[in-house]
């Protein structure tokens, strides 16, 4: 049998409590560092109890970025998950919805607060 291959599909978000500083840009900032690991923090979770929870193996911040607001900043992850012939194809709409729903109506990220329809899926 074929072993799973690893798939990645991208995952944004802005925050509107989370003010943007020229350090959240730095991937080696102390800011970036801590900021990234609470972000692990509510994301995963998220993703693991979602339908593609199984198969889900961890997401990568690979940027934080200013929002048109200044407290405002722009998460952007990558994600993976292991595709095999039980896992059909990635449905970045149901994901989208799941994701949606469990935060509360892309409204709460665990303390920090969503901006509306800031959420984007991509497969």
């Amino acid at each position: 049998p074929l072993s799973p291959a690893v798939r990645n599909f991208t995952l944004n978000f802005t925050i509107t409590n989370l003010q943007f500083t020229a350090d959240l840009a730095m991937p080696n900032s102390k800011k970036f560092k801590s900021t990234e690991k609470v972000m692990y923090h509510y994301i995963d979770p998220l993703l693991q109890k979602s339908s593609i929870g199984p198969y889900f193996t961890g997401c990568k911040v690979v940027r934080f970025r200013s929002g048109r607001d200044r407290d405002d900043t722009g998460v952007d992850a990558i994600c993976s998950y292991k595709s095999n012939n039980s896992l059909s194809s990635f449905d970045r709409e149901k994901i989208y919805d799941e994701l949606s729903t469990m935060t509360n109506g892309v409204t709460k990220l665990g303390h920090y607060s969503l901006k509306k329809n800031s959420l984007y899926v991509n497969g």
